[in-house]
């Protein structure tokens, strides 16, 4: 079913943008899967918590209230990131639990990882989680079957889709706002996507690897630009520079995974005094999708 777009609008230099964080161990990007396969996860140290811990004590002392997504198999190793993430007022949201890709993945297997990870983080956090974000925004062309079933499963929103083109994800032609998705099965889902800026021609996200590698003048502009809400993305594994580094990682890989991560805190503690920020569920409450 087609989306409708957001029409309501606002001047850019009153837009509340969403602060989103992807909790997941830095064993589990995607980038390092030539090194660090499934069956190895279980030997390797998770650091999720202390890496996390950096990024909370930063938006504590800005006052600023994020969104983080949270993987059901990090939640897991470390069920106290969770519970700091719920007591300092953070909205807890679903990033699926095995950070496995959904077009590699079945319907029924997507389902049943779904509905288990968002209840194990509602009993950790003792709270309805009503937001989700597949891995590597693996919502694609061939995988929107997956919006039915989120929305089945009681969530209210997705930030899975990036309307741009990537090796790894990407739907160039869905709308770039907020907006309502009409799906298949009858139901709605409001669908945020993710945020992107132009550089030479080339649509990129805001976020991840991009906010690493390139100026922070870029991201800000980015951000800036928008004539609705827009969102970043960030994983705790960023702000970690003493994370391992596996030998034997293509170099392609490994320049993605590691760039700038040493620079990436101060960056970020720079666009939070630069924008406002605040919860995905809250920034959509302010702005409704149309």
């Amino acid at each position: 079913m087609s989306p409708t777009v957001a029409t309501g609008q606002a001047t850019a230099a009153a837009l509340r943008h969403a602060l989103t964080i992807d909790v997941e161990c830095w064993y589990h990007a995607e980038n390092l899967r030539p090194v660090a396969p499934r069956s190895a996860w279980d030997g390797l140290e998770a650091r999720v918590a202390r890496s996390t811990e950096l990024l909370l004590d930063l938006l504590d002392r800005r006052g600023v209230k994020a969104t983080f997504f949270v993987l059901g198999d990090a939640a897991a190793r470390e069920p106290g990131v969770v519970r700091a993430i719920a007591a300092q007022g953070h909205e807890v949201a679903c990033h699926g639990w095995s950070h496995e890709l959904i077009y590699r993945q079945t319907p029924e297997m997507f389902r049943d990882e779904t509905r288990r990870a968002k209840a194990f983080l509602e009993d950790i956090a003792g709270a309805p989680v009503t937001g989700y974000r597949a891995s590597t925004f693996s919502i694609v062309e061939r995988s929107l079957w997956a919006l039915d079933i989120l929305a089945e499963e009681g969530f209210s929103y997705d930030s899975s889709i990036a309307p741009v083109r990537h090796d790894r994800y990407g739907i160039p032609s869905s709308p770039r706002a907020p907006h309502l998705r009409r799906l298949r099965n009858g139901g709605t889902i409001t669908e945020f996507p993710v945020s992107c800026g132009s550089l030479m021609g080339l649509r990129l996200p805001v976020g991840g690897g991009f906010f690493r590698l390139l100026p922070l003048g870029w991201t800000r502009k980015a951000l800036a630009s928008l004539r609705t809400p827009g969102t970043i993305y960030l994983h705790p594994w960023e702000f970690d520079p003493g994370q391992p580094r596996p030998a034997g990682l293509p170099a392609l890989n490994r320049f993605r995974h590691y760039v700038g991560i040493g620079k990436a805190l101060g960056k970020l503690d720079a666009l939070l005094s630069a924008l406002p920020f605040g919860p995905m569920s809250d920034v959509l409450t302010a702005s409704p999708a149309r």
